[in-house]
């Protein structure tokens, strides 16, 4: 391969629009490609990609790669492996970032493996080591209890990000770039499996993992009846409603809903614990949150110890003259 050179990051698209991780990764591969003095470029892998190069542009990208296949419409981890094997051997960035999506979690160890180089998973924070020129990787460890620095030295150095972890630069539609659609020749018979179907999950309200506020249930809500009154207060914030994981092993809501180091990586601006008792594991799932409200019976709960704002008491009495509050307040 060529010297390295540049910030890579794999875009994601849904239905022709730019996803929501890809911003943030341009954001943040903008401040690395900054530092380096080189170029922020994205590649997008799929089928009718509609407006996501421009859009990508307009995040933030210097330079946009693009690959359409009808046989990239969906993803697929031969067909996509294939793509980026390639392209990353053609252009030879000095850093590729993804996601920590399913696609970036299922592609990025095979994709490293595949081209004999390094990779840190889940990062939450990158920088450039300003004598080494190397990228500096943060992840949380031990369960979010501590977090470590992991350096590589073979290039591409390659980092999967963490939702909600970084912050998308402002759209600058007015930003010129280069869109340079790119042929790779698929073997087919290298592609060992086909999705048949695709089954879309039912959500009413907003996704919990773009939810600017959310209320998270524990095992001390002791019921499902009892998250009906945490969807009130998640409609007042027009937030949405999230579990630790015994109200999910219980069955009394969904395992979707789950929120820690097995469910899903939450960064709202307001996160309110109600009878959560804030466990490594579940920490570990909104960590990132700007602002942790919690209501807890034991004021000895582990969740105080990562709270902003705390009240010691029973939820039941607690959560109703809260809601109160909040209804008084957004209508003054």
């Amino acid at each position: 391969m060529a010297e390295p050179k540049g910030v890579m990051i794999l875009g994601e698209s849904v239905q022709g629009n730019l996803a929501a991780i890809s911003g943030e990764l341009l954001g943040c591969g903008r401040q690395l490609a900054d530092t380096l003095k080189e170029e922020l470029i994205c590649i997008l892998v799929g089928n009718q990609l509609g407006d996501a190069p421009k859009n990508t542009i307009a995040a933030g990208a210097d330079k946009v790669y693009t690959v359409e296949d009808a046989m990239l419409a969906d993803y697929q981890t031969d067909s996509y492996l294939m793509v980026m094997e390639k392209v990353i051997k053609d252009i030879s960035p000095r850093i590729l970032l993804m996601g920590q999506t399913s696609i970036g979690r299922d592609l990025a160890p095979r994709l490293a493996f595949r081209l004999g180089v390094g990779l840190a998973m889940d990062t939450v924070e990158l920088s450039i080591d300003p004598q080494a020129k190397l990228l500096q990787e943060t992840r949380p460890v031990y369960g979010g209890n501590a977090r470590a620095i992991f350096v590589s030295e073979a290039f591409p150095q390659i980092a999967t990000v963490r939702s909600k972890a970084m912050s998308p630069l402002a759209p600058d539609t007015s930003k010129q770039g280069e869109v340079i659609p790119l042929k790779v020749e698929l073997d087919v018979a290298k592609i060992r499996t086909k999705v048949l179907e695709t089954v879309k999950e039912e959500l009413a309200g907003i996704k919990l993992e773009d939810a600017q506020a959310i209320i998270c249930g524990g095992r001390g809500i002791g019921s499902p009846e009892g998250f009906k009154q945490l969807e009130e207060l998640a409609k007042v914030l027009k937030g949405a409603v999230g579990a630790s994981r015994p109200p999910c092993d219980n069955g009394w809501v969904p395992d979707t809903m789950q929120i820690g180091l097995t469910g899903k990586i939450v960064a709202p601006e307001l996160y309110i614990a109600v009878g959560v008792s804030g466990s490594s594991q579940h920490l570990a799932g909104c960590s990132g949150s700007k602002n942790v409200v919690a209501i807890n019976k034991d004021a000895e709960a582990n969740i105080f110890k990562e709270a902003r704002f705390g009240v010691v008491g029973d939820w039941k009495q607690v959560l109703p003259a809260f809601s109160e509050k909040v209804k008084e307040l957004l209508a003054g």
